[in-house]
């Protein structure tokens, strides 16, 4: 009985074993199935985020830098201010600056056997000579330096082509009478700063700036005169600006100081004849036989007409200037009192006189009333200037066989 019981004890034993080992069986599937029914929660999507585009304003390019002067020899380039001097647009020298700053004048003055000698020409930074009819020549002087001066003149009457050459330096055109079927339109623009004597086709007047000045023994028409107080008082009450335009081109390009543009290998010519040398011709300069001659010692250009020297009665000395031009232009004849017309708008053949040497090449001028004629060599290139005064005679072009240089 008790082996039985004992047996019985085993069995039991066992069977609560098995019992016990399916209980953690059946929780360990309890759990892993309760684990499988309850999903993990799905990760929140991260939000999205759109790029926000800035436009940025594009960087401004830099400015370039303007290309360096590169010529045949050393030139004045930006002009600095010392001592309250710059140099000058019209010739290149140190000038006051409030001078080299201002407009110039341009005077209408006769160059007629009948008229000489003028008074105050000398001042002239340039000299504009071209045929008008009778088939002599005038002058336009163009003047920086003139506060000082009293009077300049005498003053004669206007032609157009001289209006057109003195827009082209920004200048205050000063003349007493004009060509009034040619110029009357042209020089009452009110872009045209003119101050001249009332005569017939001026429509605003400056009486105050011309007076007559005696001269026993001359015609009346060569004793009117500019007279510079009076010129002042007529630029304030038209209201003219002094100052020149922002667009301003200057005429010339001149050398550096202390350097000689010499030419070395150009052609020499110590005389000039800009109507040849017997003159006797209808092209303006045949009448008076006007001529230049070279001296090396000062290097400068002597001005002589009808025999003589041709001298400023100011200082009683003789003309000269340190470049002389020749500046062809197509002309015509425009009617029966021979009234003549010059195309100086364009371009041209040209020879630049200076340092005793010839440079033959063109001039051109395409960019308007007011800016001046540019000259270039026969390879394009800018011709450069000796500093002082320049002659510029208005050669006709259909005269031009007439015109002589050389050694003699």
């Amino acid at each position: 009985m008790r082996l039985r019981k004992n047996g019985e004890k085993e069995q039991t034993a066992k069977l609560q074993g098995r019992v016990l080992v399916g209980a953690l069986l059946i929780m360990i599937l309890a759990a892993a199935c309760g684990k499988a029914q309850t999903p993990e929660p799905e990760p929140e999507p991260e939000p999205i985020v759109e790029e926000q585009v800035i436009d940025e304003p594009e960087p401004e390019p830099e400015p370039e830098p303007e290309p360096e002067l590169t010529t045949a020899y050393p030139v004045i380039d930006v002009r600095e201010e010392k001592g309250g001097q710059i140099q000058s647009y019209l010739t290149g020298k140190w000038t006051n600056k409030e001078q080299a700053l201002r407009r110039p004048i341009a005077v209408m003055i006769p160059n007629n056997a009948p008229a000489m000698p003028q008074y105050g020409i000398s001042r002239a930074a340039i000299i504009y000579e071209a045929p008008v009819e009778g088939r002599i020549t005038r002058l336009m002087a163009v003047v920086e330096d003139f506060d000082d001066l009293d009077r300049i003149g005498p003053v004669r009457s206007s032609r157009d082509y001289y209006v057109y050459q003195a827009m082209g330096y920004e200048a205050i055109y000063c003349n007493w009478g004009l060509a009034v079927p040619y110029v009357e339109e042209l020089i009452n623009r009110p872009e045209v700063y003119n101050v001249s004597a009332a005569v017939t086709g001026i429509h605003n007047p400056a009486d105050e700036a011309f007076g007559r000045y005696k001269r026993p023994g001359y015609a009346l028409e060569f004793t009117g005169y500019l007279f510079i107080d009076g010129l002042f008082d007529a630029v304030d009450r038209l209201g003219y600006d002094w100052k020149y335009d922002s667009a301003y081109v200057p005429p010339f390009l001149f050398v550096a100081d202390d350097v000689r543009a010499e030419y070395a290998d150009n052609e020499e010519a110590a005389y000039i004849y800009p109507g040849g040398k017997s003159g006797k011709n209808s092209s303006g300069y045949g009448a008076y036989h006007p001529y230049f001659e070279y001296h090396e010692d000062d290097q400068l250009y002597y001005r002589y007409q009808d025999g003589k020297k041709q001298i400023d009665e100011l200082t009683g000395d003789q003309l000269t200037v340190s470049n002389v031009v020749f500046q062809y232009c197509h002309g015509e004849k425009r009617d029966d009192h021979d009234y003549l017309a010059f195309g100086v708008h364009g371009e041209g053949d040209a020879i630049v006189f200076t340092n005793g040497r010839v440079v033959k090449g063109r001039w051109e001028r395409y960019d308007g009333d007011f800016t001046p004629a540019k000259f270039y060599d026969e390879n394009g290139e800018e011709i450069i200037f000796n500093q002082g005064s320049t002659w510029i005679c208005n050669i006709w072009d259909e005269y031009g066989d007439v015109v002589e240089y050389g050694q003699e």
